[in-house]
């Protein structure tokens, strides 16, 4: 499919699934050899990285366990630069080796507000993996570890990303037609 509508809006052919899974991969081979000794926690960011975070946990060929934390900062297309958790963590992560997967990094507002909340829990370490970085659009300032590419300032769907809830279930990722 070169092209897609998703609810009111159309879309275009951004990111094919062999070049997502080509990333993917470089992500987990450089995890799989930074952390070969450690027990790190996955903690993948719902809704939006669940494709990705399993893409990525079948190619960990390490020790690890996996959570899963839920935040929303979106309405529509546009940001509202406002977080909310939906869904917490339950485990005890205090002094543990902390993994956050999320599928897009825009402004980083999300993050930075996950990045402080870790750090009340008292962690030993935490490392960053994304699988789309939006440079042009990041206002924060914090470093990301792994990142799988860098993209555009556009409005995307697919491969977890949804405009309004759909669009998740595509393998390619898309770009809004303005």
């Amino acid at each position: 499919m070169k092209s897609i509508r998703v609810k009111d809006k159309s879309f275009s052919i951004s990111i094919e699934a062999k070049e997502i899974d080509k990333s993917v991969e470089n992500i987990a081979n450089k995890i799989n050899k930074d952390f070969a000794d450690k027990n790190p926690l996955f903690l993948i960011i719902l809704n939006g990285a669940f494709v990705f975070g399993a893409d990525l946990l079948k190619k960990i060929n390490i020790d690890c366990e996996v959570s899963f934390v839920k935040l929303a900062s979106y309405a529509g297309t546009k940001t509202t630069a406002k977080v909310s958790q939906l869904i917490g963590l339950n485990e005890d992560i205090k002094n543990r080796t902390i993994i956050i997967v999320e599928d897009i990094i825009d402004t980083g507002i999300t993050m930075d507000f996950l990045l402080k909340d870790l750090a009340i829990k008292e962690v030993a370490e935490v490392k960053i993996a994304v699988l789309l970085f939006k440079p042009k659009a990041f206002v924060k300032d914090f470093k990301i570890d792994y990142i799988g590419m860098e993209i555009p300032n556009d409005f995307i769907v697919g491969y977890g990303l949804d405009y309004d809830g759909l669009g998740r279930n595509y393998t390619d990722i898309y770009k809004i037609i303005e």
